[in-house]
């Protein structure tokens, strides 16, 4: 039987879309690819989600690969990316129905330590308190295994108890493989809910 439910955080709960940060800095063309690539698809991100790279450094990095014309949009980038912080549509309304009948919310993210400055300015923050894993503060990254052995040990819960909800098929995957149920979430709320009512959860 689910009794807790595990979220991912980005492109679950909150949007993640890289040319939407980066078109409203008015950055276009060649060098929106460019900004793209350099920032987002990088191992400098991964490791900021890790936790082993700060974002000066990270900045640093990339900016040696960047003609100078985007280092300040490169570093307005990686410290702000999240603003202005758009909640995926209709997600703040299921975390607070699931909430209201009595589910413990969870959450485990892939996420640089900024996580902590952004994450309480979301509406659907406070149904989530004190349960969050964040990849950087552990130095784990989905879909490690390790990652959620951490979060089961962590918040004492038993796999069989839980669905994880994540856009990254091999993150669930992975999640499976600990025993923990998992659903892939692919950007429609209304099969999300379905998926979760054919599991008794709505």
């Amino acid at each position: 039987m689910i009794r807790n439910i595990l979220f991912d955080m980005g492109g679950v709960l909150l949007r993640f879309e890289p040319q939407t940060f980066i078109a409203r800095l008015g950055v276009t063309g060649e060098d929106a690819a460019e900004l793209e690539r350099q920032v987002f698809h990088t191992v400098e991100w991964v490791q900021m989600d890790k936790g082993t790279l700060t974002e000066e450094e990270a900045v640093a990095s990339m900016c040696r690969r960047l003609p100078p014309r985007l280092h300040g949009a490169a570093s307005e980038l990686v410290h702000h990316w999240d603003e202005p912080r758009l909640p995926m549509p209709g997600a703040t309304e299921l975390v607070r129905e699931l909430s209201d009948k009595g589910y413990p919310l969870y959450l485990l993210s892939n996420a640089a330590l900024r996580h902590h400055v952004y994450w309480p300015k979301l509406p659907m923050a406070p149904y989530f308190g004190d349960r969050l894993m964040v990849s950087a503060d552990w130095h784990l990254l989905k879909p490690d295994p390790a990652f959620f052995q951490k979060a089961l040990t962590m918040f004492d819960l038993k796999p069989e108890e839980c669905l994880f909800i994540d856009d990254s098929t091999p993150n669930v995957l992975s999640a499976m493989e600990q025993g923990i149920a998992g659903v892939v979430f692919h950007g429609d709320m209304a099969i999300l809910r379905r998926d979760l009512q054919e599991r008794g959860v709505l």
